[in-house]
């Protein structure tokens, strides 16, 4: 018997969200609002609690408070960008711009500031999964630059000596956007349009932290990158010749 697409359709489990914010008022908004929107919600209010969702079940976005009993939020950023690759966006009430950049520097794919708007949290949700769960382009190949392989079927970036140089889904799609465009200058709204799919606001710094930790994890000398240059008062430029293999 033949399956009607809306039959088909309800067999796709909701993506799984999980808070990690011990306000239960913030939890209870939260939790609502997005299982109102088709997301399944779960909550943990520490990072013991975190983790143990975490191992148990398949999660595709943790949304994650800083000021958490034990250990903080920058901390376990720092653990799930080691022990897991999904999407981590911050949601804090500590708006200070050190604060942002420590927080995407240690690998937060998303800074929100709290008190924030529901439908722009939601806009920023769905940005890092479609980021995440983005099929590679049927055209696209293997890109060669400097002895290093990018593979979008795989998701891998290989180094010259063999090496996997493991990247999150928003520092790949950045390298994406350079080999694509190499040689070109991009300006940082372009960057932000391309990676996060929204302008990049007066104080938003988070594209100039994304570009800096790329640099260190494919750049011979960070110090003195010469891959991806800074052109001053225009953007970036990834210098390596490129071609696919």
């Amino acid at each position: 018997m033949a399956v009607s697409p809306s039959s088909a359709s309800s067999t796709i489990p909701p993506a799984h969200l999980l808070v990690v914010d011990d306000d239960t008022e913030i939890v209870h908004i939260l939790s609502r609002y997005f299982s109102g929107h088709g997301f399944r919600v779960s909550a943990a209010g520490d990072g013991v609690r975190m983790r143990h969702v975490l191992d148990s079940e398949a999660v595709d976005v943790v949304m994650l408070d800083i000021g958490l009993p034990g250990e903080d939020g920058f901390s376990l950023t720092r653990s799930l960008r080691t022990h897991w690759h999904g999407p981590v966006i911050i949601v804090s009430g500590r708006g200070e711009s050190v604060d942002r950049v420590v927080g995407l520097e240690l690998g937060a794919d998303d800074y929100v500031t709290k008190p924030f708007d529901l439908r722009e949290l939601l806009a920023r949700v769905r940005s890092v999964l479609r980021r995440a769960s983005a099929p590679p382009r049927a055209e696209a190949g293997r890109l060669w630059f400097d002895g290093c392989v990018f593979d979008p079927q795989s998701h891998s970036l290989t180094g010259p000596h063999g090496e996997l140089i493991p990247l999150t889904s928003g520092e790949f799609t950045l390298l994406q956007i350079f080999l694509e465009h190499a040689n070109q200058v991009l300006t940082r709204d372009q960057l932000m349009t391309h990676v996060h799919g929204r302008d990049a606001g007066p104080f938003d710094r988070s594209i100039d932290v994304q570009v800096g930790r790329l640099r260190r994890k494919i750049e011979p000398d960070p110090a003195h990158p010469q891959w991806i240059k800074s052109i001053r008062g225009a953007g970036y430029l990834f210098s390596p010749t490129v071609r696919q293999i």
